[in-house]
């Protein structure tokens, strides 16, 4: 790979440290805010410099499409592979890792996703398109009952299991689509139950 720029190595880095906090990497609008850019336009020259030498991938399409390439090296003999369980279409009122809802598993580096990731989930369309969630992916979840507003999540309602972006306010909950095709999910927790059910923290294309 090539040598990088001091401002390179810096758009980097906020990239990585933004997508390990939120599980998503950064839209152009937040890099250029957080850089001090006066336009979009630069964040996007930077990241296409990023991309040209082999440091990154951008997704066409999506305004959240960049993906870091880990060019750590690994240990002697590689990383130390785990295995995660792949849940497809989940079934009515059954819990998410139920044995039904199970597709298989895949082995993956236990360092690629922050925090952990717990299971695998099978992407059904495209609500999560601007997130750089595609249909046929394989949403990597972190198991939790909690999540904080702006943060993507696997949510239950019903006997129905989504993946949106959450807001909450008190009682009023959004779950919110990456998607302008999608009208946002409005929840009043003080009569509509709705569960936590994970965290998203990474995506795995699934390219068979």
């Amino acid at each position: 790979m090539e040598e990088l720029t001091e401002r390179q190595s810096e758009i980097l880095k906020l990239v990585r440290e933004l997508t390990e906090v939120s599980g998503f990497p950064p839209t152009r609008a937040e890099i250029a805010r957080s850089m001090g850019f006066r336009s979009v336009n630069a964040a996007e020259q930077h990241l296409r410099a990023l991309e040209k030498k082999g440091f990154l991938d951008i997704l066409s399409g999506a305004s959240r499409g960049i993906r870091v390439k880990d060019a750590r090296p690994a240990g002697r003999g590689g990383p130390r592979l785990f295995e995660l369980p792949l849940v497809g279409r989940v079934a009515a009122g059954s819990p998410i890792l139920a044995e039904e809802n199970l597709q298989g598993s895949y082995q993956v580096d236990p360092n690629m996703f922050t925090p952990r990731a717990d299971y695998l989930l099978k992407v059904k369309g495209l609500s999560m398109r601007d997130a750089g969630i595609l249909d046929g992916d394989l949403l990597a979840v972190h198991r939790s009952s909690e999540a904080r507003t702006g943060q993507i999540v696997v949510a239950r309602l019903g006997d129905e299991v989504t993946v949106k972006r959450l807001r909450r306010r008190g009682h009023a909950v959004q779950l919110i689509a990456e998607n302008p095709d999608f009208e946002p999910i409005e929840v009043d927790l003080r009569t509509e139950q709705m569960d936590i059910e994970g965290i998203a923290v990474g995506v795995i294309r699934n390219t068979f």
